[in-house]
């Protein structure tokens, strides 16, 4: 892994339909590529509406097939062109009627690395998940691409520190949230979540929220899409919480091993006395 990884997030409003929320992610990919990032992490559910605000069987339609659909696919040639990592959480199809809450990751080359299923699905007002997506069962992989290690936790996850630490176990230094959360039940987390599990798993996390009221429903998503590192710090400024923006940032590798060798959380973990944790 270089010394220092240019990354970027990416935050979008509802275009309207699906052919013009992928162009304009690929805009934001090209823009953010220009600025030198090496590696861009793409909202939940990038290509569609937040269409889990309500439960209508008419949104199965936005599922496609990972890595054999079309948007995989492109973003493939996409991550080839500009010779970037691309995460790109979509809504796949396994088989029919089995539909998940996946992110592709694709590595600079072009070449598709593999898949995150969403773990936690939510079913609570104004986020009707259960719906639409079957638990994932991929576990945590950590995927080695052109800028080191990376790993993906979605949205609703993000409550949840099993997975954030089993990510550092497996040795991912930066983790993405991609995600959909929006103002009101859990505004005043956004800033004390993703910034406290950098901290206590010693890797940068990159924290994406879309932005703006979609006509589905009244959640107002609130962007603020940013960097923490590993001292729980972020790295320059939040994204704006109306509009579209690309968050280009600089992440300076060598802190990781400056903070593990002065919090030795990895060495003073005590595995053999977390088994009642396991249990249901």
């Amino acid at each position: 892994m270089a010394d220092t990884v240019r990354a970027a997030l990416v935050q979008q409003k509802w275009t309207g339909d699906k052919e013009s929320m992928i162009a304009a992610a690929v805009a934001h990919i090209a823009t953010a590529a220009s600025q030198g990032a090496q590696v861009v992490c793409l909202q939940e559910l990038f290509y569609g509406p937040y269409f889990c605000q309500v439960q209508d069987a008419d949104y199965y339609s936005y599922t496609e097939a990972i890595p054999d659909g079309p948007t995989t696919k492109l973003l493939c040639e996409v991550a080839e062109r500009h010779g970037i990592v691309i995460v790109a959480p979509m809504y796949e199809q396994e088989q029919a009627g089995v539909y998940y809450n996946t992110a592709a990751v694709i590595d600079a080359d072009g070449t598709y690395l593999g898949k995150y299923r969403k773990t936690h699905i939510p079913q609570v007002k104004g986020f009707w998940e259960k719906f639409y997506f079957r638990p994932g069962n991929t576990g945590y992989p950590v995927f080695d691409t052109a800028v080191g290690r990376i790993g993906v936790y979605i949205c609703y996850d993000r409550h949840f520190p099993e997975g954030w630490r089993a990510l550092g176990l497996a040795g991912a230094k930066i983790v993405f949230n991609p995600s959909a959360t929006s103002r009101g039940l859990s505004q005043y987390l956004w800033r004390l979540e993703q910034p406290a599990a950098a901290v206590a798993n010693e890797y940068f996390v990159g924290a994406i929220n879309r932005v703006g009221v979609e006509p589905l429903g009244e959640n107002d998503f609130y962007g603020q899409t940013y960097f923490a590192d590993p001292r729980g710090q972020l790295v320059g400024e939040a994204a704006s919480d109306t509009g579209d923006e690309v968050v280009v940032r600089d992440l300076d590798m060598g802190l990781l091993d400056e903070v593990r060798d002065l919090w030795q959380f990895y060495r003073d973990r005590r595995p053999d006395a977390y088994e009642p944790l396991t249990r249901p």
